[in-house]
């Protein structure tokens, strides 16, 4: 019998705290779509959905004609279906790991080492950083999703600097100056970064007593503020009353006022390399990244925090919010598809969005497995390496193995919104 190279999968759930409660939840929608049988409970938090063969989410293969039961243990006995080139690069393993959001309180202030700092940190403190991969990731919204991403100009920093004294006391005179000097003169980037060091690395080595304490008087001030009728968009008191809610008294409140606030709109993108300091607030989006779970944290969290490497290994150079955007090109074959490109050879991600006037729609053949999501719209899909017709409809998640392709007959008047990760080498 021909070998099935085409199957839809059940994916991992996560219910981590942070995550959007019951149908608020895009995560929650989706795997209610997609298997009428799964019950939403509606005080629990859906946080993420894993597609991919991570270790602790490993995809679960609904195809009764394969023995193997999961993504992982397909991949293993069929290397081939990586690709040649994916499978030499990233030593038989699927190389990215691709995920659903739905993010309702603020994760972490965070980033991610590149590949020498991760080997180092995995050798030193396996129990904090458990693999020896980097883990650059991309980011790209479902619902209008608001983030922190990178730092912001410094005029913006040195702006804050003077409007809220809290965090002027925090940082001290001398550095506050010296980044204001830097501000003003000719331009230095290797002086910038110096000075943006000094100042991120003194707020975040603050005394536990002497931060809360300002963190506290600056909450105080800026309610005063709200109840008086005041302006408070100086202070951006709006978002600080909002994480000091959610996490009271944690140093990780005042790096709104050093990390560019990013809102994308659906289809937009951020892309999160190596040392890039970012932290996701709000809203569902679509996130694909390299197979890791290195994260160094050093606010707004629960979890194992070490600022001492965080400050350490940052990228200080402050950019414009706006630059923060990563842009998706058309593709030149193809005027349904979007391809989000970042910088790295670990993942792609194509937006497909098929119009209510097209009937049919071949997602075409690529040199790399990938992992295809259905967010809108029903199709009945055939394929040669399927073996037999599969009926898509949202919350559908189908891995296609290398070098094959997939015909839809499109069954709805909406047509359809697919998602599809994939390696180009």
């Amino acid at each position: 019998m021909a070998e099935v190279r085409v199957f839809p999968l059940s994916c991992t759930v996560q219910n981590y705290a942070w995550g959007k409660i019951g149908l608020n939840s895009e995560v929650a929608k989706l795997i209610a779509s997609s298997d009428p049988l799964v019950h939403i409970e509606a005080d629990k938090p859906y946080a993420e959905l894993w597609m991919g063969a991570h270790p602790k989410g490993d995809a679960v293969i609904l195809d009764n004609r394969i023995t193997e039961k999961t993504l992982g243990q397909w991949i293993a006995d069929h290397p081939g279906c990586l690709g040649s080139k994916v499978k030499d690069s990233f030593r038989g393993q699927l190389p990215f790991l691709f995920k659903v959001l739905s993010v309702n309180i603020a994760l972490s202030i965070q980033a991610h080492p590149d590949k020498e700092l991760a080997v180092r940190l995995h050798s030193q403190f396996p129990e904090h950083y458990p693999d020896a991969n980097h883990k650059p990731e991309m980011a790209i919204a479902l619902t209008p999703f608001e983030g922190m991403c990178g730092f912001r100009p410094v005029e913006e920093i040195v702006a804050f600097l003077k409007n809220v004294p809290e965090l002027y006391a925090l940082i001290g005179g001398a550095a506050a100056e010296q980044l204001e000097r830097c501000a003003q003169a000719e331009p230095d980037p290797r002086g910038i970064s110096v000075a943006l060091r000094t100042c991120f690395t003194k707020m975040m080595k603050s005394e536990k007593k002497v931060f809360v304490d300002q963190l506290n008087m600056l909450v105080k001030r800026i309610s005063q503020e709200v109840s008086a009728g005041k302006d408070i968009t100086k202070s951006n008191g709006d978002l600080l009353l909002r994480l000091h809610s959610q996490f009271p008294g944690d140093i990780g409140c005042f790096a709104i006022y050093f990390l560019n606030i990013v809102n994308l709109k659906p289809g937009e993108a951020m892309f999160l390399g190596a040392n890039e300091p970012h932290a996701y607030l709000y809203g569902d989006c679509i996130e694909c990244m390299a197979c890791s779970d290195n994260t160094v944290r050093a606010g707004l969290t629960p979890k194992f925090i070490d600022v001492n490497v965080l400050c350490q290994m940052l990228n200080y150079t402050p950019a414009p919010a706006s630059s923060k955007l990563f842009p998706a090109m058309h593709s030149p074959s193809d005027p349904c598809a979007c391809i989000y490109d970042p910088p790295v050879p670990d993942f792609t991600v194509i937006r497909i969005e098929v119009p209510p006037t097209m009937k049919q729609y071949s997602i075409s053949a690529v040199d790399s497995a990938s992992i295809l999501l259905v967010i809108r719209g029903e199709a009945t899909a055939t394929s040669a390496a399927a073996l037999s017709e599969m009926t898509l409809h949202r919350g559908s998640v189908v891995f296609i193995s290398a070098n094959e392709s997939v015909s839809l007959d499109l069954n709805s008047a909406e047509g359809m919104l697919l998602f599809r990760a994939c390696c180009l080498l």
